[in-house]
C-alpha cells in the first residue's frame, strides 16, 4: 500500500528543486531614495539646455552660412530619423549590455560625451571652415562641418535620452509610485533645461564675456553661438557626472542575457510578426480612431514649422532683418528666443495643473481646446506678419513695440497648447 507521507515528501522536494529552465535571479536592489532620483533625473536639464540652444539659434545660424531659407528644415531631418532607428537599437543594446559599469551610465556617459564633440564641432563650424579655404561670402566647408556636428549632436541626443529614462525606470521598478515621482522630476529638470537654454540663447552679450569665441570668421552672432554651447559643454558636463554618480547599477549577469536570448529564439520571429502585425491592424481602425490620426498628424505638421522656424520668424517677418545683413535679424532671433522662454515658463505652470484639468473636463476636452487654442495663434500670427509688411519699417529701423509684444503674447499663449497636446498624447 502505498505511504501517504512519502508521496506529499516526494512532492515537496520535487516543487522545492529549482527549474533548470528558471531565469538566473538578480539581486535585489535597495529602494531608491527621492534624492537619489532627483540627482539621476538631473541630466535631463542638460540635455534640454543644449536642446533649447539648437532650436532657437541653429535655424538662424546654417541661414548665416550661407544655407538658403527653403532648405534650412532639411538639415532637421536627422532628428524623425536617428529618433526612428537610434532609440530602438540603443534600447536593445543597453537591455543586454553586461558592462560593470551597469546597463544605462555607460550609454549616458557616451551620448554626452558626443554631445560635447557635436557642440565643439558646430560652434567652431565657420572657423574650420576658413582654415579649409572658406570666405566671408562663400562657405562650403563651413556648411559641411556644420551638418556633420549637427547630426552627430542629434544622434547623441537620442543615445543619451532613452537610457535616461530607462535607467529611472530601473531604480523605480515594481514602484508605480516611485515611477510617477521620478517622471515628474525628469519632466521637471527637462523644463529648467528649456527655461535656462532659452535664456542663454536670449541674451546678446555672450560675447563680452567670451571675447577670445570672435575671430575672423565669427562674428557677433557666430560668437554668441559659440559662447553659449561653452555654457552648455560645462551644464551637461556637470549633470551628466552628477547622476550618473548618483546610480548604483548592478552589473547585468551574462546568464541572464542568454537565458532572455534563448527565451526569444524559442518564440521565433516575434518581432517581425509584431511590425507586420501593427501595420495590419490599420485596417480595423474604426472611423473615430483615423479621425484622431488625422487630427494629430495635422497638429504636428502645424508645430513642426513653429518649433524650426519661430525664432527665424521673429527675426525675418518681426523685425524685418537678414541672416547676413548687419544685426537686425539677430536682435529678432534673440527676442524669439525671449519668446520661447516665456512659451517654456507657461509650459511648466500648465503642466503641473494639467492632470487635474484632464480628471475634470476629460482629456479630449483638454486635447480639443489645445488644438483650438494653436490654430488660433497661429492664425495670429499670419495676421501679424501682414500687419508688420504693411507698416514698411524691414530694413531701416526697428519694428513698433506693439508688434514686438503681440508676438511674445503669442509665443507665451502657445505654451498651453503644447502641454496640453503633450500631456494628452
Amino acid at each position: 500500500m502505498p505511504n501517504p507521507e512519502a508521496n506529499r515528501s516526494q512532492h515537496s522536494r520535487s516543487r522545492a528543486r529549482p527549474s533548470t529552465s528558471a531565469a538566473p535571479r538578480q539581486p535585489v536592489r535597495a529602494r531608491a531614495s527621492l534624492r537619489q532620483l532627483l540627482r539621476v533625473a538631473s541630466v535631463a536639464s542638460g540635455i534640454q539646455f543644449g536642446w533649447a540652444l539648437q532650436l532657437s539659434l541653429l535655424t538662424p545660424y546654417v541661414q548665416q552660412l550661407g544655407i538658403p531659407h527653403q532648405w534650412a528644415s532639411i538639415i532637421w531631418l536627422c532628428g524623425p530619423v536617428s529618433g526612428l532607428f537610434v532609440q530602438p537599437l540603443v534600447g536593445h543594446m543597453s537591455d543586454r549590455c553586461t558592462s560593470r559599469f551597469g546597463r544605462r551610465r555607460p550609454f549616458i556617459f557616451v551620448g554626452a560625451v558626443s554631445i560635447v564633440i557635436a557642440v565643439v564641432i558646430i560652434a567652431y563650424a565657420a572657423d574650420i571652415g576658413w582654415i579649409l579655404g572658406d570666405t566671408a561670402t562663400y562657405r562650403p566647408a563651413a556648411i559641411t562641418v556644420f551638418i556633420i556636428g549637427f547630426w552627430i549632436l542629434d544622434v547623441a541626443n537620442n543615445v543619451t535620452q532613452g537610457p535616461c529614462r530607462a535607467l529611472l525606470s530601473d531604480l523605480t521598478s515594481k514602484d508605480p509610485r516611485r515611477t510617477r515621482v521620478a517622471n515628474a522630476y525628469y519632466s521637471l529638470f527637462m523644463a529648467v533645461g528649456n527655461i535656462l537654454g532659452y535664456a542663454t540663447g536670449s541674451y546678446s552679450g555672450w560675447y563680452k564675456v567670451f571675447p577670445f569665441t570672435l575671430s575672423p570668421a565669427c562674428t557677433i552672432s557666430c560668437a554668441n553661438l559659440k559662447s553659449a554651447f561653452f555654457l552648455d559643454i560645462a551644464f551637461i558636463a556637470v549633470t551628466t557626472y552628477i547622476s550618473i554618480m548618483a546610480a548604483h547599477e548592478a552589473p547585468l549577469n551574462s546568464n541572464t542575457v542568454a537565458h532572455a536570448e534563448a527565451v526569444v529564439e524559442e518564440s521565433g520571429s516575434a518581432e517581425e510578426a509584431f511590425m507586420w502585425e501593427l501595420f495590419g491592424t490599420f485596417k480595423y481602425f474604426s472611423t473615430p480612431v483615423w479621425i484622431i490620426l488625422s487630427v494629430t498628424a495635422l497638429t504636428w505638421i502645424g508645430w513642426f514649422p513653429f518649433t524650426l522656424f519661430d525664432t527665424d520668424w521673429m527675426g525675418r517677418e518681426i523685425y524685418g532683418g537678414d541672416p547676413n545683413q548687419g544685426l537686425i535679424y539677430d536682435t529678432g532671433v534673440r527676442m524669439g528666443a525671449l519668446g520661447l522662454l516665456l512659451n517654456s515658463v507657461v509650459l511648466a505652470l500648465t503642466s503641473l495643473l494639467m492632470e487635474r484639468l484632464c480628471r475634470k473636463r476629460g482629456a479630449g476636452f483638454v486635447w480639443g481646446i489645445s488644438n483650438i487654442v494653436m490654430t488660433f495663434c497661429f492664425l495670429a500670427m499670419l495676421v501679424l506678419t501682414y500687419v508688420a509688411s504693411s507698416i514698411g519699417y524691414a530694413g531701416k529701423d526697428l519694428p513698433p513695440p506693439g508688434i514686438v509684444i503681440a508676438a511674445l503674447i503669442i509665443f507665451t499663449i502657445l505654451g498651453f497648447p503644447l502641454a496640453g497636446y503633450q500631456w494628452v498624447s
